[in-house]
């Protein structure tokens, strides 16, 4: 593992203790895990089957998981499920075919909605946390034609209510150098629809893979996994939120020789990312790349994870 960060992040204790918790997921057995933020007392805490689970978010107030189940990439079967922490008292609240292939999702505890990026539905979508009041916030494509086109698969997500836009990623083909990352404001203009809304803002194109997002809001960064070949994919980058023509900053990668990077999630108070990658293992690193330590491996084709301080009663 390298880095092309320069300077040291230090990592502070807050979060350290037993209170951090990681969730992440197995896609390839369709399993729920959890694990100490150094991979330690790994537990298996869901085994759903094979709905190839992909993302994964937590309302740590209310004590809840919430994850994506893709189901068949070729039918209109995807769901999104809830557990408790332990995964207990599983509950399906977008039954199959809610969401087409739903990928990285997100808790937004301010508006309390999920946020999610639609595959094959070629959108973005969000919902109350039971479920109702499902909506599409952009539409990439209609037609099977367009659903063939991996330019139009939505992947990754993330929110900022208080600046009031979401973000979200359009991977393309593979290794193709189509992926893109793009913005919209949350709520669309008047009289706008999904798919002609005009506030839609490119920010970064000619990527190899982009996946899942995340965001350092007070440091207006935006961070990225890419799953394609390297030397640009199989890695973390981040770039500010707000480029601009006039100064455009190429994106920094901060991680590189993953194998085939998914998951991704900040622990901001800490000062550090955790990343998985579909070869099986789970990484820990400050947010500039420094410290890179692999905390787990060989534990399937892992996709979603979250990190989260909980309260000492968990």
């Amino acid at each position: 593992m390298s880095t092309t960060a320069s300077q040291a992040c230090p990592v502070h204790p807050h979060g350290e203790g037993p209170r951090g918790r990681i969730f992440f997921l197995d896609l390839g057995a369709g399993r729920v895990l959890s694990a100490n933020p150094d991979g330690s007392d790994l537990k298996t805490i869901v085994t759903e089957g094979r709905k190839l689970p992909d993302g994964l978010t937590v309302d740590i107030a209310a004590g809840h998981l919430y994850w994506t189940n893709m189901g068949n990439p070729k039918a209109n079967d995807g769901s999104i499920v809830r557990s408790d922490l332990d995964g207990g008292n599983i509950t399906t609240i977008v039954s199959p075919g809610g969401t087409f292939t739903p990928k990285q999702i997100q808790f937004d505890k301010k508006s309390r909605k999920l946020y999610w990026s639609d595959r094959e539905g070629m959108r973005v979508m969000r919902c109350n946390l039971d479920g109702s009041q499902i909506e599409t916030l952009v539409e990439t494509g209609y037609s099977e034609a367009d659903r063939l086109d991996a330019r139009n698969w939505c992947v990754g997500i993330a929110v900022d209510i208080d600046g009031g836009k979401f973000y979200w990623t359009q991977k393309g083909a593979d290794n193709a150098g189509d992926g893109r990352i793009c913005r919209a404001n949350i709520e669309a203009p008047t009289g706008e629809t999904p798919s002609n809304r005009t506030d839609i803002e490119l920010l970064f194109v000619n990527l190899p893979e982009p996946i899942d997002l995340d965001l350092d809001l007070a440091n207006r960064m935006l961070y990225w996994t890419d799953r394609g070949d390297p030397p640009r994919g199989n890695t973390v980058n981040r770039a500010p939120m707000d480029p601009t023509d006039k100064y455009p900053v190429a994106p920094e990668i901060v991680f590189s020789h993953l194998m085939e990077a998914i998951g991704l999630s900040l622990d901001l108070n800490g000062g550090r990312m955790f990343v998985t990658d579909f070869g099986g293992s789970v990484y820990s690193a400050n947010l500039d790349g420094s410290n890179p330590k692999n905390l787990l491996v060989a534990e399937g084709n892992l996709t979603g994870i979250v990190y989260a301080e909980l309260p000492a009663t968990h």
